[in-house]
């Protein structure tokens, strides 16, 4: 009776110190070098690549035209087509701050329109509604 005694308690013990592992690991954390899903796989290559493949199409954008448009309108667009750098600014040159957007008529824009890197800064020159480019 006594050697099953001892046989279950060497048993408990070792499950106990398999189950904490090495020091200072964390049993669910996962790391790179851990076998994922097909899809998760697909997702994580997605993500390094963007933006690094020479030629492609990743990571650029089609920047539309906003010149004559109301800037709230031209900033919302901007980032329906991926640009999320977005600033603007007094195209009179009186250095007002745009308070409310949709009172504002973008006069020109950084970059033109075309192709660009999603990441590249956009500014709109905007004048309040009614006043002249």
């Amino acid at each position: 009776m006594r050697t099953y005694a001892t046989v279950g308690v060497l048993a408990a013990l070792a499950l106990t110190l398999t189950a904490c592992g090495p020091e200072g690991s964390n049993p669910n954390k996962t790391d790179s070098t851990t076998a994922s899903s097909p899809a998760q796989q697909t997702l994580n290559t997605s993500a390094s690549t963007k933006g690094t493949d020479e030629g492609s199409d990743r990571g650029v954008g089609a920047l539309p035209n906003f010149v004559g448009q109301d800037l709230q309108a031209a900033q919302d667009a901007a980032q329906d087509a991926g640009f999320y750098s977005i600033d603007d600014q007094d195209a009179s040159g009186q250095n007002r701050t745009q308070v409310m957007d949709r009172n504002w008529t973008v006069c020109r824009q950084e970059p033109p329109p075309g192709k660009h890197p999603t990441d590249t800064p956009v500014t709109f020159y905007a004048v309040k509604d009614g006043e002249s480019c």
